[in-house]
């Protein structure tokens, strides 16, 4: 046989379900952001260092430019005047690639006096192979 509960204790069933469906949506639904944990220069140890840039072409500053640690999967981008500030320290020997769509990527090895790289890219040649002058929309395999 089941126990019968009181009136009092329906409620305080009602209301702690009501407290448990409450707390369960808010920790459910609420947004969670990833933290960067940035380093200032006291933080910094001796052999890592913040790179800042610039890449340029031939027609001025390369805006959007990608610049990514090799090996890695972080970077950055340039902004309008093609400056970057990379987001972590780098240490001596890390590889920066800078690439750009239509330009040769650049591999950057960074040095034990490196704190700012200039590159200056270069257009990558695209050519297409395939049947040029043709008079034919189609080429036929059948042999007459």
């Amino acid at each position: 046989m089941k126990p019968q509960l009181t009136r009092t204790q329906k409620k305080a069933c009602k209301s702690l379900s009501f407290i448990a469906i409450f707390m369960i949506a808010t920790l459910a639904y609420s947004p969670v952001y990833g933290q960067n944990k940035k380093a200032t220069s006291t933080e910094i140890p001796q052999n890592e260092r913040i790179i800042k840039g610039i890449v340029t072409s031939e027609d001025g500053p390369v805006e959007s430019a990608s610049i990514t640690l090799k090996g890695a999967k972080v970077g950055t981008v340039t902004n309008a005047k093609g400056e970057f500030t990379f987001p972590e320290p780098l240490k001596t020997g890390d590889v920066l690639l800078i690439s750009y769509l239509g330009y040769e990527t650049i591999a950057v090895k960074i040095k034990s006096n490196t704190t700012f790289v200039k590159q200056m890219l270069s257009e990558d040649l695209i050519e297409f192979v395939g049947a040029l002058n043709s008079n034919k929309p189609y080429k036929s395999k059948r042999s007459n």
